[in-house]
């Protein structure tokens, strides 16, 4: 049986740390970036989600630091994550691809279906 598919929060979560660890607020950036400023994550919708994701063995706390007498918590993909975020990658791009060759662009310009 196959996995479910994974919020699109979550993968853009899951894709951030890709790049290497990150604090909350890097995170929160970098989700805007990939999504080119379609998701805007709030403070407590992300720490939800990395409570989950750490709870799920995906991510785990790479370090911590004191900052302005503020602790900040650096966050890392685990091997498990990184696996299950390149089957959703390819989960979609498998969805993506099949929709793409379903359609198919009219006279004008527009996109037209079969």
């Amino acid at each position: 049986m196959s996995r479910r598919a994974i919020h699109e929060t979550t993968f853009l979560i899951l894709t951030a740390l890709a790049g290497g660890s990150q604090h909350g607020y890097g995170i929160i950036t970098d989700v805007e970036q990939i999504s080119q400023r379609q998701v805007k994550l709030g403070a407590g919708t992300l720490y939800t989600a990395l409570e989950r994701l750490s709870r799920e063995g995906l991510i785990e706390v790479d370090r911590e630091e004191i900052v302005d007498s503020r602790l900040r918590r650096y966050y890392r993909l685990t091997t498990a994550g990184g696996e299950r975020l390149a089957e959703e990658a390819a989960r979609l791009r498998t969805n993506a691809d099949a929709a793409m060759s379903r359609l198919r662009i009219n006279p004008t310009g527009g996109v037209a279906t079969a």
